[in-house]
């Protein structure tokens, strides 16, 4: 039986009178590469800011990693990564400082860290720009550095809100293969994008309206589901069904 990293049962959150995230339910199994798309205004957000123990749900359970999300919020922090649009790196330090920073957050041993740091910075080709400031490297070299510091420490799951965002095809697909290495590896990873395309690349694929969950499987299922040609038709299908307007 697939082992279970995300548990969430009729999650709801609630600001006054406005229900961001409507009783969702699903489950996302170890190693498995699922996307949480949703139009701006959704609740993608503020759903993703729950599952790590960064929001306190209104109402509904949920568990990541194997605690709960409401009551072990720190101990969810520390068996997750997670990477935002703005890649979630200083720009005024070198890049094997950002490496050492977040190595520490994350609770990596001291013993560790310098040789994991010449691996992973070969393993991406900036092990040449380790001094180099982090403001100083392309964009696809920023997202690609951000992405292994957030799975530095191997967490259980690593969350990826937009992180491809700004950058060519090509970039996308080579940040894509970090992705799915991560996934062979044991790490979930649970990401958000308004890419298509790279919807295409997740195993699984849940789509928020107004709140709710509407559509969750597989891309080639959902695309049967919808009878459409590729995730991008299926995602305007859904899109139609909006009601509200993101403030």
């Amino acid at each position: 039986m697939d082992k279970k990293v995300i548990e969430i049962k009729n999650l709801t959150k609630r600001f006054g009178n406005f229900t961001a995230v409507d009783n969702i339910s699903f489950d996302v199994s170890k190693g498995e590469i699922f996307g949480f798309l949703g139009a701006n205004g959704a609740g993608k957000t503020t759903a993703m800011r729950m599952l790590c123990g960064l929001s306190k749900p209104t109402s509904g359970q949920g568990f990541v990693a194997g605690f709960d999300i409401t009551r072990q919020s720190e101990n969810v922090k520390k068996h997750i990564g997670y990477m935002s649009q703005k890649f979630s790196l200083y720009e005024d330090l070198k890049v094997w400082e950002n490496i050492r920073l977040f190595a520490g957050i994350y609770r990596v041993k001291n013993s560790e860290i310098a040789t994991k740091t010449k691996i992973v910075l070969e393993k991406i080709g900036l092990f040449g720009e380790r001094n180099t400031l982090v403001k100083e490297i392309p964009l696809g070299w920023k997202q690609k550095l951000a992405f292994s510091v957030a799975v530095f420490h191997n967490p259980s799951i690593v969350f990826l809100d937009e992180p491809t965002g700004g950058v060519d095809p090509i970039t996308r697909r080579q940040f894509w293969e970090l992705i799915y290495e991560s996934a062979a590896e044991g790490i979930t990873v649970f990401v958000t994008t308004h890419y298509m395309d790279e919807a295409e690349y997740c195993n699984r694929l849940s789509i928020m309206v107004d709140g709710k969950i509407e559509a969750l499987d597989t891309p080639k299922n959902l695309k049967h589901q919808f009878n459409a040609q590729n995730m991008d038709e299926v995602f305007q299908k859904m899109a139609r069904k909006v009601v509200r307007i993101e403030n």
